[in-house]
């Protein structure tokens, strides 16, 4: 009898560990059976070539993004944070892990004023989760209701059956639908040219040009003359040269540290070094892989003679993760830039980012107007970063036909693409940040990485977030008939319309094999009609470059994200619900109100009272609302020499706010007249005080401007170039200015710019001589490209001389 007690302890003993196997060999067939839907093929679909492809791990890039890593290393895109949940959680089980030792992953929910929560909330089981930001990962759960600006996307697992037979009606009905849907654009896009053609031609008749209408009808002659006399030029005396002269692509006395080595007619390829070098650069391409597996393009502007091109083999991807530890020391030691520049001699990083359905090389058509072009001989390092797909969809494990491949849309793109591009090139630099410039949807992509609940630890690597055409609210574009359409359909009758792979792939095909001049012609009629757009400040002689670049493969979710009934074109706002947005209006309003009493009652005391100090307060009051006022000032203002007013930090104000302390300084250029998105909007939403963490240094409307002018108006270098290069320049940190050249326009800078206790706000300046000639922009263009210091009668002399006396001879 003594013995009992001992038995039944260790009969209980026997039984805790038969109820542990029991629950072990349970969760490692949930484990198997899960690791199987989650992965690249099933079972007995993989062989020698595919390897293992089982999902092993859910890592979590964020607390909202969980990418599956394979048995072989591999990476698939993410996965519903439910289901990696479960996968993390039953190995937890297999592997006797505990999961309380997992590094901790910070989420920051962010909460909107009409109650919307946006972002991953902690797991109310877990007490501890609830009362800390870094909860771990298996305590990230999906909000209690699906986001209204981020739904989730759809799921696929390994291909089976009846998932080709799904995949494959969705491409045959998307193919005849999406080529329909495109044909009534173009036709649509050649009846309303129509108008226009009989106008031209009725002018010509009557002995007039049509031509002589445009705003810098003048000058665009005087370049084309320059540019015919180039071209013969390199012909006659191709690549000879002399005494500082070089017969370059201009056939004049050429920057001897930029010599062209392009030049002649030209034949308009989609290639950006060939560009580069017809003004003296060069390009190299560094393949980057994302944390979710996909590899992008990285473009690399370079002096050639100043630049050892990179071999080959260290411009390959690097590991998925970003940020790798020390990952300055290794740049500045090893990187491709960094190990070939001494300290004091460094160029500054800068990392530019494309629009929508463009690639990086819209910076690139301009010759020397190009944005991208003027930065790098101005003295900067320039990278083009291209997001994911573009002109070569490619992933480390999914192939083209994978629906999984096109499973992602504008977050993706931000939490992904945009801190593997800042990484590799921090990685090759050697640099702790970099200046970023982003156009339309480059800079949407950006604001959402920045966001509180995404991914704000980004903004730690970006000394300035340079905005051109900011598209975080909608303009009356979206209300267009064709748009509307895409609105109203329901999501599963949108991929019947536009598949689940990439949006109308046919015009990549038409890319393909159509002639560059008529694609060029075709592509800016379809475009012009869709946005509104006209070239009539851009150099027409060169537009048929500006769209090789465009479009490139993007995901039909990502548009569905764009123009869909659930996302952006319902809530025309990035970050904000409609209600929200009602909301600021009203409080704007009764802001408005109050100060408008609060005037008349100081105007009132002014007059009785005679008073100096309440006099200079009402003027004070006075300018701060015409500063606000969208249509103030009249003429070209440049505020690029102070870096604006301090403001308090109004902290109660946080809350609500889309942007936390981590946020890096913003620079805004918005043009006047675009109506695919309202810059205003958003400028009113910083003056306003509602992002206490955001430093303005620069803020700026350009009337007349309409949404590719910012990039591809001939004027846009002085308008928006220099002050581009000056702000990136005064908001690089003293440690990396003192190991830089200074760049070029740069050297008289001295305020440079320190985040403070008080926040930063520049005063918007209204340019309205956009379409005319100011003084400024006609010395620049008058120029010609970049600078604006070439004397171009001068050039054309002296190409006739050299070409008479290669013909005499």
């Amino acid at each position: 009898m003594g013995d009992m007690p001992g038995i039944s302890v260790a009969k209980q003993k026997v039984d805790n560990v038969w109820d542990k196997t029991k629950t072990k060999t349970k969760a490692a067939i949930e484990f198997s059976h899960q690791a199987e839907r989650l992965g690249q093929y099933a079972p007995d679909q993989e062989n020698d070539t595919t390897g293992s492809t089982q999902a092993v791990e859910a890592k979590f890039i964020t607390a909202q993004d969980p990418v599956i890593v394979t048995a072989d290393g591999g990476r698939l895109p993410a996965v519903p944070v439910e289901e990696a949940i479960k996968l993390n959680e039953l190995r937890d089980i297999v592997d006797d892990r505990d999961p309380a030792e997992k590094v901790p992953i910070k989420s920051e929910p962010r909460e909107a004023k009409d109650g919307t929560i946006h972002g991953v909330r902690p797991n109310t089981r877990s007490s501890k989760a609830e009362s800390s930001q870094d909860a771990p990962l298996g305590s990230a759960t999906p909000p209690s209701r699906t986001n209204p600006l981020f739904p989730p996307l759809p799921m696929y697992g390994p291909p089976t059956l009846m998932r080709r037979v799904h995949v494959l009606l969705f491409r045959i009905s998307s193919s005849i639908l999406s080529l329909c849907f495109l044909l009534v654009i173009i036709l649509g896009a050649a009846f309303t040219s129509i108008p226009l053609a009989a106008n031209h031609i009725w002018m010509r008749l009557t002995f007039r040009s049509p031509d002589k209408r445009r705003p810098f009808y003048h000058e665009e002659q005087r370049r084309r003359k320059v540019r015919k006399m180039a071209e013969r030029t390199w012909k006659k005396q191709k690549n000879e040269a002399s005494d500082g002269h070089v017969n370059g692509e201009d056939g004049q006395k050429t920057n001897f540290d930029f010599v062209p080595l392009e030049g002649g007619p030209d034949s308009i390829p989609c290639d950006v070094r060939y560009y580069a070098r017809r003004v003296g650069l060069d390009c190299e391409i560094f393949d980057v892989q994302t944390e979710d597996g996909f590899i992008i393009e990285l473009w690399h502007l370079y002096n050639p003679r100043e630049y050892k091109r990179t071999d080959s083999a260290k411009r390959s991807p690097h590991a998925p993760e970003v940020f790798p530890e020390d990952f300055v020391a290794n740049g500045s030691a090893n990187g491709a830039s960094g190990s070939q520049y001494r300290d004091g001699d460094k160029k500054y990083p800068v990392l530019m980012i494309h629009g929508l359905l463009q690639s990086a090389g819209a910076y690139c058509t301009n010759d020397d107007d190009s944005l991208a072009f003027f930065l790098a001989k101005s003295g900067y390092d320039v990278w083009l970063g291209n997001n994911r797909c573009g002109f070569k969809p490619r992933h480390n494990l999914l192939d083209y036909s994978d629906p999984r491949m096109w499973a992602w849309n504008i977050r993706q793109m931000g939490v992904m693409d945009l801190p593997a591009l800042v990484s590799r090139v921090l990685s090759e630099t050697g640099f702790p940040k970099l200046g970023l410039i982003c156009h339309s949807q480059g800079t949407t992509q950006t604001f959402v990485a920045l966001a509180k609940e995404q991914r704000p630890e980004l903004g730690e690597k970006i000394s300035v977030f340079c905005a051109l055409a900011p598209a975080a609210y909608s303009g009356p574009l979206i209300g267009k008939m064709y748009f509307k359409f895409m609105r109203v359909i329901s999501p599963g009758m949108f991929r019947a319309f536009f598949g689940m792979h990439a949006f109308i792939p046919i015009m990549m095909t038409m890319h393909s094999i159509l002639p560059p001049r008529f694609y060029g012609a075709m592509g800016y009629r379809v475009f012009a009609f869709l946005f509104n757009w006209t070239d009539d400040r851009w150099e027409r002689d060169l537009r048929d470059r500006m769209f090789q670049f465009a479009p490139v493969y993007v995901s039909a979710e990502s548009m569905r994200w764009w123009l869909g009934r659930e996302c952006f074109a319902k809530q025309k706002c990035i970050l904000a619900t409609r209600e929200e947005k009602t909301m600021e209006d009203k409080e704007d309003e009764q802001e408005d109100q109050e100060l408008q009493r609060s005037s008349e009652e100081n105007s009132d005391a002014s007059d009785s009272d005679n008073d100096e100090d309440e006099k200079s307060l009402q003027q004070s009051r006075q300018e701060e609302r015409r500063e606000k006022d969208d249509t103030a000032q009249a003429g070209p203002v440049f505020p690029n020499h102070q870096l604006g007013k301090l403001q308090p930090r109004d902290k109660s104000r946080a809350r609500f706010a889309w942007y936390g302390p981590k946020t890096p300084p913003f620079a805004l250029w918005v043009c006047g007249a675009d109506d695919l998105v309202d810059g205003r909007r958003l400028l009113r939403r910083f003056e306003r005080n509602r992002e206490p963490y955001v430093d303005i240094v620069h803020s700026k409307v350009i009337e007349g401007y309409e949404h590719l002018d910012v990039i591809w108006a001939m004027d846009a270098i002085e308008k928006v170039g220099k002050e581009v290069r000056e702000v990136i320049w005064r908001t690089a940190d003293a440690e990396s200015r003192k190991i830089c050249r200074v760049p070029r326009g740069c050297d008289e800078v001295r305020d440079f710019y320190v985040r403070k206790d008080k926040r930063s706000s520049a005063t918007r300046a209204v340019d309205a001589s956009a379409g005319e000639w100011d003084k400024k922009a006609a010395e620049q263009v008058g120029g010609g490209g970049g600078e604006g210091d070439r004397d171009l009668e001068r050039e054309v002399e002296e190409g006739e001389e050299k070409i008479n006396a290669s013909v005499d001879e």
